[in-house]
């Protein structure tokens, strides 16, 4: 580990009053030479910035939007303004459903990734798929997930009456549960934000056309109430063992 210039200062001029004036000048000069050799070497930060993988869909990947308007970046940013040092990996792929998490996990969670946010099933509730296998997917995400000690935040997604109650309700448990089930960060509804009151669509201003997506002003709102919870998983990230 490397002396600061003021520790190299303090150590030389004791060394001085203890060898006297002879072997001191040449202590002093040993002293100047160790500064500049010092001042010469590049800084080095005192904390590296935590990573974390996003995985997801297009609402994660920030379809339709400028690279700098979409989730990642925009979580990244506002994250950066808190005080943070994060880094935020983009593990959104537009149109995947939770198998098509489950099948990229395993690669996402590279060595330096230190915590995981989960934001599948929307494509899963757009195509009908079985509410048991979307579970038994998101299910072996965070079993993964665990075996590595990594904490997670798991964002829910809930169903639309379109596929009758039944269907809605098994959706809108399974998240709730599974974030019990696994002790994980949780945030029931990623467009609650959107939403006033009673309401259950998001206002056109913020969404893009298709009216599934949000808009990089609808992306800010999101972030609003993310970006707090996700500080949440960056303290789990320090904590000590």
């Amino acid at each position: 580990m490397l002396l600061s210039a003021r520790i190299v200062s303090v150590m030389a001029a004791i060394l001085c009053e203890a060898v006297g004036p002879i072997y001191g000048a040449l202590v002093r000069r040993f002293k100047l030479f160790v500064t500049i050799i010092f001042l010469a070497l590049p800084t080095v930060t005192a904390a590296q910035p935590v990573v974390i993988a996003a995985l997801g869909d297009s609402l994660t990947q920030g379809y339709g939007l400028p690279p700098q308007n979409g989730f990642v970046p925009q979580l990244e940013n506002w994250l950066t303004a808190q005080g943070e040092k994060v880094r935020i990996l983009n593990a959104g792929v537009s149109g995947d459903t939770t198998a098509g998490g489950l099948a990229r996990v395993d690669w996402t969670l590279t060595p330096d990734v230190q915590a995981l946010i989960v934001i599948l099933g929307g494509n899963d509730i757009l195509r009908g798929i079985d509410p048991a296998a979307s579970r038994a997917n998101l299910t072996e995400i965070l079993q993964i997930a665990a075996d590595r000690d990594l904490p997670v935040l798991l964002v829910g997604m809930p169903a639309p009456a379109n596929f009758g109650a039944q269907y809605k309700a098994q959706i809108d448990a399974m998240y709730p549960e599974l974030a019990t089930q696994f002790g994980t960060l949780y945030l029931e509804n990623f467009f609650t934000p959107l939403l006033a009151g009673t309401d259950k669509i998001p206002p056109a201003k913020f969404m893009q056309a298709d009216n599934i997506h949000p808009n990089a002003a609808g992306v800010t709102e999101i972030i609003g109430a993310v970006g707090p919870v996700v500080q949440e998983l960056i303290t789990q990230i320090r904590m000590p063992e």
